[in-house]
């Protein structure tokens, strides 16, 4: 869009249907490579895509010209069908419904992609349900739980 200048960024988590572990350490790299990929296809900036066997967090660059609804769509549907495709797990992947998604600053972006790098060590003192609603709270996103991800207790 000429004349259109901006400069946003944004955080978007999701979770694995079920939320069982399914994107496993052997495969994980080839898949958030490939979701930075689609990303880069629908012409948006992936900063860093990392996450654990059973949620992801994906940190974008976003131009105006597509929703965030519209590019987690496709990465969720793309990715899914990739990891299908690939087997890399038994029967069908999929992706729950619903993400969460977040805005961040220019001086945020350091902080923001230490946090998503970091993920692995991050979740062994700290829940992805403690971490997602933190996260919620943090930002002042209202919610009803029940509409949350389906949690495994």
């Amino acid at each position: 869009m000429a004349g259109t200048f901006s400069q946003l960024y944004v955080q978007v988590v999701f979770a694995v249907k079920g939320r069982e572990n399914l994107i496993k350490k052997e495969f994980r790299t080839e898949v958030f490579e490939y979701i930075a990929g689609t990303i880069k296809g629908k012409d948006q900036k992936p900063i860093i895509v990392n996450g654990v066997g059973d949620h992801v967090h994906v940190f974008i660059g976003l131009r105006p010209s597509m929703s965030v609804s519209d590019l987690v769509r496709d990465i969720k549907n793309n990715s899914s069908n990739f990891i299908n495709s690939k087997k890399f797990v038994k029967g069908k992947f999929a992706w729950q419904e619903g993400f969460g998604s977040f805005t961040y600053g220019q001086s945020q972006i350091d902080s923001v992609f230490k946090y998503i790098s970091n993920q692995e060590a991050h979740h062994q003192k700290k829940t992805f349900k403690e971490e997602y609603i933190d996260m919620l709270t943090k930002f002042q996103v209202q919610y009803d739980e029940k509409y949350l991800f389906d949690w495994i207790e």
